[in-house]
């Protein structure tokens, strides 16, 4: 039985080395769809409102957001109901205009106004998850990141590399297989690989590069 186990190990760390190395050529580029100019601060908000909204309309947003409030200096002192006036579009805007504004009076006050980079701080701050901390771990600091968003949970489960739903369950099961300096890097090549081919109601199998590597390819109901 052990060496069974550790047979299907051997082959799915096999098979992620190959779409790493497959998406790294597709996709060269592999940068974040958040147009944040490499401001950490901006990410921070503009992952925030990339929640239950797509990133080109964060990119819409965001512009006038910024105008409005350049750094996390001017948005701790922003009343909450302007904010909300101009992220309306984003979805949920209340929620995040109050998070955007309070984690900014945290980063001034006790970060002096720098992003922390540290997993907890990250997490201390107010609707800040998982996903988010970890985006910003891996595009500001270079550190080793796995953001289990929407592309990343439903394609990791088609190529068999997970096996759940759950955001913190597939970031663990990546952990184990993707090396550290290429993860962060990985999970935007997933984006880029959901919207181009992997869709998630009509993958466009016939025409996917990673088809002989997934398990999914042969199951009816992803080859619609």
């Amino acid at each position: 039985m052990k060496a069974l186990k550790n047979a299907a190990e051997r082959d799915i760390s096999e098979r992620a080395a190959k779409v790493v190395s497959i998406l790294e050529e597709r996709y060269p580029a592999a940068l974040c769809s958040l147009e944040y100019g490499g401001d950490p601060w901006r990410l921070l908000v503009m992952a925030r409102l990339s929640a239950q909204t797509t990133d080109a309309r964060v990119n819409v947003v965001s512009p006038d957001l910024f105008a409005a409030y350049p750094d996390a200096a001017a948005m701790a002192e922003a009343d909450v109901s302007d904010v909300e006036r101009l992220i309306k579009s984003c979805g949920f805007f209340r929620t995040k205009a109050k998070n955007i504004v309070d984690f900014s009076k945290i980063i001034v006050e006790k970060y002096e106004g720098r992003v922390p980079s540290s997993f907890d701080d990250l997490l201390g701050l107010p609707g800040v998850g998982r996903k988010i901390a970890n985006l910003i771990r891996g595009d500001v600091f270079g550190l080793p990141a796995i953001v289990a968003d929407t592309h990343c949970i439903r394609i990791s489960n088609r190529l068999g590399f997970s096996s759940s739903d759950d955001p913190h369950k597939t970031e663990l099961a990546l952990i184990g297989l993707i090396p550290e300096e290429k993860q962060s890097d990985f999970c935007h090549r997933l984006v880029l690989f959901g919207r181009e081919i992997c869709d998630a109601k009509k993958p466009r199998c016939g025409n996917c590069p990673l088809k002989g590597l997934c398990p999914a390819f042969n199951t009816p109901v992803q080859r619609q």
